[in-house]
Parts: C-alpha cells; structure tokens; sequence
C-alpha cells in the first residue's frame, strides 16, 4: 500500500497482474508500460508510483502470440498476499478458454471485490483490458454498473452480464458501446462539486484545475480519512473502483487514467509523451473522481 515513508517520499503503488494461459500480450504490456513509466517526479527515476507484480497459474505463461512471459508469484501466493495490492489487472485473450474451464483470474477476480467489500478502509481498483471484462461479467462484478469491452465481443459481453444478473438476483449492467474505458465507483472528496477545485468531473475530458490536488496525496488521504472510509462503504462493492477498457490499445488509455488519479494528469501526460501516444478520455460514471 502507498504511504508517506519520509518526507518527500511515496512508496509506490502495488499492482498485480493476473495472466492466464493464452493472454493477449499487449493487454498486459501496455498497461504495465504505462505504469512502469509513471513517475512522481519526471527528473528522478528513484520516484517510480507504481510496483508491478505478475501473477500465472505456472512459472512460465504463454500468451496467445506465444510469447512467454515468466511470473513471479503463483495464484496460490497471489491469494495468500492479495491483501498488500492496491490495484489487479485483468487482461484478455483466450476468453473461451478460461470461462468454459472456470480457471484463473476468476477466483482472484472475486477474491479481490470480497476483500474490498470486507474492508473498505482501504482503497483498491480493479481493472480489465480488453476482453478481460468478460471475466469480470461471468463474476458478476459488474451488475448494476456500466462497462464495455472489444466492440467485437459486445454481445457475448451482453450475455454474460444479463446472466450474472439472473443468476445473483443483481441489477443489469449498462453496456456502453463506442467507449474507451469506463469508470465506476468513484473516490469521492469533501465539499461543493460546484466550488471545490480538487473535483474531477464526471466528462473527464478537461484537465483539472491548476490549484487541484495531486492525485498521490488524495489516495494516500482517502485511506486516513473517515469520511472517505464511510463513503466507500455504502457503495457498491465497498467502494472498490472498477474500470473496464474496451479493445487493446484502450487499454493504454485505461493505465493512463489510473495514473492521472492516483499519481496526477501531469504524471500521465508525461507517460503518454514518452510512449508518442494520443491519450484519448473516456467516461466516468455518477461520481466525483478526485
């Protein structure tokens, strides 16, 4: 978990990966890409935000270009240790196979929402790339939130959604379409949405004001914070932030969001120079993202 460990300096942020056996490579490498560049401080390498972990069912993972990525933690230590990360990325690829053999991430997916939900003193995100989402469908995470997925995967992803509603007695999910990613379950800051300069709209498509407050500070404070704390808690799923990315390269889009909110937009539009990448926005839903 991100703290203050001296003065000036952060611990970076824990994320997991969970890959499976026929992930898509770039699913996983661009959003790690994006996080591994991500700095507090462009002009000191020591101030990276974000400590990436990844997460096989075996030591050595072959993705669906055959590419073998080697992890570093087992699922069973990933479950033993899920408590420390502050972050999980879902990727896609090999969608058939995972749900039809009900296989990892499923269980860490769900391992993950519980953990949130049992204890919303702490901040956490779940993210999806791709057709990762559908993972997060067949869990019925995502009832009674918006979502989207690859274009070409959208019925299926409509399907999956409807019969987790079905099965859980849950609301259905609002799939949307034509969106680079989504945003759910906001951190929320104190104040008028009108008059305090640390809200982010629900548009995201302007950069907060300059007198706005990084983004490290507020997730560092929305885990002191007991108001953040009681928010989290009456909202769905504890508060746990989900975000879904639509077809791969949005997923870029996806990790440079997450930088934007827990590092700052300076932050992810240094990422995205570095990459020669066209950040492009999409939505956040019914809420006030600090």
């Amino acid at each position: 978990m991100a703290t203050k460990a001296s003065a000036g300096t952060i611990e970076p942020i824990e994320v997991l990966f969970a890959l499976h056996e026929g992930f898509n490579l770039t699913d996983f490498a661009g959003p790690l890409e994006v996080l591994a560049s991500a700095l507090h401080d462009k002009n000191d390498e020591n101030t990276k935000a974000f400590e990436c972990t990844i997460a096989g069912p075996e030591s050595k993972v072959i993705s669906e270009q055959r590419v073998v990525i080697g992890s570093q933690i087992d699922y069973k230590e990933a479950h033993e240790r899920l408590g420390d990360f502050d972050v999980l990325v879902v990727v896609g690829g090999n969608s058939d196979g995972v749900l039809k053999g009900k296989a990892e991430p499923l269980s860490i997916i769900s391992a993950f929402a519980e953990l949130q939900k049992n204890n919303s003193s702490r901040e956490r995100t779940l993210m999806s790339i791709n057709t990762g989402s559908l993972f997060l469908a067949e869990r019925g995470i995502l009832s009674g939130l918006s979502a989207t997925t690859h274009p070409d995967y959208m019925t299926k992803f409509e399907i999956l959604c409807s019969t987790a509603a079905q099965r859980d007695l849950q609301e259905r999910t609002d799939v949307v379409e034509d969106a680079r990613y989504v945003v759910n379950n906001l951190r929320f800051d104190l104040g008028d949405e009108d008059e305090n300069p640390y809200i982010r709209r629900k548009a995201d498509t302007d950069a907060r004001p300059a007198n706005a407050r990084k983004g490290s500070i507020s997730f560092q404070g929305s885990n002191a914070r007991r108001e953040s704390i009681a928010r989290r808690a009456a909202m769905r799923l504890g508060g746990l932030r989900v975000i879904t990315s639509g077809g791969i390269c949005a997923g870029l889009d996806a990790a440079l969001y997450l930088v934007s909110i827990l590092v700052d937009d300076n932050a992810a539009n240094e990422v995205a120079r570095l990459m020669q990448h066209e950040w492009i926005k999409g939505i956040v839903v019914d809420g006030l993202d600090v």
